[in-house]
């Protein structure tokens, strides 16, 4: 990889569901904030969430895997990649067992990754080889709890995101369906999980949690609500794995009136652990800016438009930049320069044009 460009790559939804392909990959100039033609790193179904091992060689993907029921079904594939030309090469594939998967993570060690799945409301654990490759599931746990109040929306449960506490101790998962971000003790060396105690972290009734965030010191978890466009902040205890809520903050402005069914969408820290981003899909698709309190709470420093429809994912550089912004039902990436002192945004004009891109994935 040229030390002078940053290597991303690209989920989109596939031609059942979309225009995408599988998943592409495009570079970012470091200096100018430029990019390169996107091109496609390997075709597959459906990769609409991506992340990478540890180690930086292999890289996950959610798919669809026919079984033999001749059912859609949720899987997980295992990439090699080619840091030089952005090629991903299929080292296996493993079916999850149930329903189309929606959101996947790697545990800080390499030996266990956790998805989870919007329609069949389960959460499942792989084994991870030392080449990278995916073992059979270790199990499968559906969610279970109370339906919130929003019949449409929360009509059963629907696990949206798996994310790994800083101590590698705990994955959170959070259940839009069930209004709670659902707590397991992990054990990364076997993949297993177990029901932690105490089992679950609350949101506001109606809320729908979707994805979620620590701060980069671990003292404060995010959790973003897709259903009511908001984040709540909890003070975390790192040693019973449990957190509590200080704040709930709108992702939208003081008085616009929410009436489109997908809101908030991804959460992010910026790297020097001083700002949240969060994306508003619908009447107003945009990325709020918050600046992180001494406290953990969260103050609104703007919203911005996000140069396009839809913005159901986006990520920051790691060396805190740029941020791009995948627009899916406008097919663009868009090119944000951030401001390390105040965490503003500002559109730099540099796009390009992927089909239905739903993650996007920088590659260190």
């Amino acid at each position: 990889m040229s030390a002078a460009s940053q290597l991303i790559f690209l989920g989109t939804s596939t031609p059942k569901n979309g225009a995408g392909r599988g998943i592409y990959a495009v570079r970012l100039d470091r200096a100018t904030g430029t990019l390169s033609e996107p091109v496609l790193a390997a075709e597959t179904a459906n990769p609409t969430f991506l992340t990478l091992h540890p180690n930086g060689r292999v890289l996950y993907a959610l798919g669809e895997l026919v079984t033999a029921e001749g059912n859609p079904g949720g899987a997980v594939g295992a990439y090699t990649l080619d840091p030089v030309n952005g090629r991903l090469t299929l080292l296996n594939q493993q079916p999850s067992g149930g329903g189309n998967l929606t959101h996947l993570a790697v545990d800080a060690t390499g030996r266990a990754l956790v998805a989870v799945s919007y329609g069949g409301g389960y959460v499942v654990s792989f084994p991870l080889e030392t080449d990278g490759r995916l073992g059979a599931c270790t199990g499968l746990i559906p969610l279970q709890g109370p339906l919130g109040p929003n019949k449409t929306r929360q009509d059963n449960s629907h696990a949206h995101s798996a994310t790994m506490s800083p101590d590698n101790r705990f994955v959170f998962v959070a259940d839009l369906g069930l209004d709670r971000v659902f707590a397991y003790r992990l054990k990364a060396a076997r993949a297993l999980l177990a029901p932690n105690d105490p089992p679950f972290i609350t949101v506001p009734s109606g809320a729908g949690p979707r994805h979620s965030k620590f701060s980069r010191d671990g003292r404060f978890f995010y959790v973003l609500n897709e259903i009511a466009g908001s984040i709540t902040t909890c003070a975390y205890d790192a040693a019973r794995g449990a957190g509590e809520s200080i704040q709930h903050i709108s992702t939208l402005p003081a008085g616009f009136k929410v009436t489109d069914p997908d809101r908030a969408a991804e959460i992010r820290i910026h790297p020097n652990g001083k700002f949240v981003y969060a994306s508003n899909r619908g009447a107003l698709d945009s990325i709020a800016v918050f600046a992180i309190n001494a406290d953990g709470t969260l103050k609104l420093v703007e919203i911005t438009p996000s140069g396009g429809s839809q913005p159901r994912n986006f990520a920051l550089s790691p060396n805190g930049t740029w941020l791009v912004c995948a627009n899916r039902d406008s097919n663009n990436l868009v090119v944000f320069k951030v401001d390390p002192a105040s965490g503003r945004l500002t559109a730099t004009g540099y796009t390009a044009t992927v089909p239905q891109a739903v993650c996007v994935l920088f590659c260190d």
